[in-house]
């Protein structure tokens, strides 16, 4: 029986969000990109597992493999997956005209004598498009197309019934790489399922009891359940809380590495929280991982470094967002497809006062400012705008944050430096070794690239001898390597495993061992780490 008692939500249930029965990433909320991934993505996958679950059962166990296009279940769900295979063309009828609207306009565009006017050529877009594009060329006359994209999100491609959580508890941070494996409903009954829209405010409720205890009364309430759904329920919550959140001090500035890219800055007035990603909590005493009851009352701002699926994570997001005051989001190509704007699709999943930032602008943040930076490379050489490196001043210090920026021209960074002035600490990534462009990207292109081109533009970061230009430019006094994957709680959405003799590991090792050498103090991070600086 329930009681009005106020309850806390467990540190380690988990608000997945689903779209179609997909782990929901970024590209699945823009509505071209999501028919891109529904029909170029989720239905082959899921056809090719029909016709040959066996293959996918033995890809999925060699480590090799794993980020790769096989479902990973733990039993044979052949039929499961042969019936949503139906759903989703039914359901996902107007995407999937959508995206072969694409492919028919990727066609016209193709076969226009190069230079000539459009004059005429609107009539041919096909139906589905029709009001939703612009005919452009580039200088070079080459012709090709402008999403009105905001126009998408009001129209029946945008479709909040696609949206959904499944709601458990995890006692460990295993799970099968979730842009591969699609969610069965019903087929685990410890995983309840609900129709809920990304904006709704039962995630809000949700989230804040994580922090803020309430009646589950409250909760049941709005929700629809069978009873025994109902008694799964109520293990999700308890009396007690986990917190281990203390304010930083006056007078310091606190910066928090919870893992992967996500960075915590702090003084006494202000949070900036960077491309969240919080681990539910520790599952072994031996693990060093900040969680979320290490995040403060209030995040004042929320810094997106780029719009890949480990940096703008709608899991961690969603479950905060009762918390977050302000976003800071880099600014996207207007129109391009493979470039969808971060500030339409947050607005669209509930989340306000976002401000979009440019390279080399500055926002004022409390008693910080954020700038942004140029950031090159990681993104297999598509013209994407969204991405942006950030240089944080606070209390006195000047922290350079360059997520999985490749530096293909360190120019650029003699001119940055000589604009921003000194740099005390610079936190870069180096996973240099990254997946070719089709492991992203692949749906969204009008044709499929040759194998050997496509191996040859990769999602890499920086390697040692581009990562040692950042420091010879900008002649830091610490130095630390980041957003490298190795957490257990990352692999679900980047399918990173390293060894020793990985070449992200050996490049990282040596430009911590020469900063070293230079008297610059320098790690690669992993887990958990505190750094506090005093200031007058």
């Amino acid at each position: 029986m329930l009681t009005d008692k106020p309850v806390y939500l467990k540190p380690n249930v988990v608000i997945e969000p689903l779209f179609d029965n997909w782990y929901a990433w970024m590209h699945l909320i823009s509505p071209v990109t999501a028919a891109r991934n529904v029909a170029k993505r989720h239905l082959p996958i899921m056809r090719s597992y029909v016709q040959a679950e066996a293959v996918h059962a033995a890809a999925t166990k060699n480590p090799k493999m794993k980020g790769g296009p096989f479902v990973d279940y733990a039993y044979s769900r052949t039929q499961e997956v042969k019936d949503l295979i139906l759903d989703t063309e039914v359901k996902n009828k107007d995407l999937l005209e959508l995206s072969d609207a694409i492919d028919e306009l990727n066609k016209i565009v193709e076969n226009h004598p190069k230079g000539a006017s459009t004059d005429g050529l609107y009539a041919k877009v096909p139906e589905p498009l029709k009001g939703l594009i612009e005919l452009v060329f580039d200088i070079h006359n080459n012709l090709s197309f402008r999403l009105i994209e905001p126009l998408f999100y009001k129209s029946k491609f945008f479709d909040k019934s696609a949206q959904s959580v499944c709601i458990w508890k995890t006692d460990s941070h295993h799970r099968p790489f979730v842009l591969s494996t699609p969610r069965i409903k019903d087929a685990e009954p410890e995983v309840l399922h609900f129709p809920l829209a990304f904006d709704s405010e039962v995630i809000d409720m949700l989230g804040e009891m994580k922090f803020t205890p309430r009646p589950a009364r409250d909760i049941f309430e709005k929700l629809s359940m069978t009873d025994e759904q109902k008694e799964v329920f109520k293990t999700f919550f308890t009396p007690v809380q986990e917190r281990s959140y203390t304010q930083c001090p006056e007078n310091e500035v606190r910066v928090r590495y919870f893992g992967h890219a996500c960075m915590l800055i702090e003084t006494a007035s202000t949070s900036i929280l960077i491309d969240p990603m919080v681990a539910y909590q520790r599952f072994e005493a031996s693990e060093e991982q900040y969680s979320y009851a290490d995040l403060p009352d209030n995040i004042d701002y929320v810094v997106i470094t780029h719009n890949h699926q480990d940096h703008i994570l709608l899991e961690t997001l969603l479950p905060l967002r009762h918390k977050i005051k302000h976003f800071i989001v880099p600014a996207a190509a207007s129109g391009a497809l493979q470039d969808p704007s971060i500030k339409l699709a947050m607005e669209s999943v509930g989340f306000d006062n976002i401000i979009e930032l440019r390279e080399l602008e500055t926002v004022k943040a409390g008693d910080c400012e954020v700038t942004g930076i140029p950031f090159f490379g990681e993104h297999a050489d598509l013209n994407i705008q969204a991405k942006l490196c950030f240089l944080i001043k606070a209390g006195g210090k000047n922290m350079l944050f360059t997520a999985d920026s490749t530096v293909h021209e360190s120019k650029t960074y003699d001119f940055v430096n000589d604009i921003v002035g000194r740099t005390d600490f610079i936190f870069m990534g180096m996973e240099c070794d990254g997946a070719p462009l089709s492991w992203l990207y692949g749906p969204l292109l009008s044709k499929k690239l040759p194998k050997e081109i496509d191996k040859s533009r990769r999602l890499n970061g920086s390697d040692y001898e581009q990562a040692i230009k950042l420091v010879d430019i900008f002649q830091p006094e610490e130095v630390y390597v980041y957003a490298m994957g190795q957490e257990p709680c990352v692999e679900f959405i980047s399918s990173i495993k390293y060894t020793d003799e990985s070449r992200p590991i050996v490049e990282s090792n040596k430009l911590v061992e020469e900063c070293k050498a230079r008297n610059i103090k320098s790690e690669r991070l992993y887990g958990a780490k505190e750094f506090v600086y005093v200031f007058s």
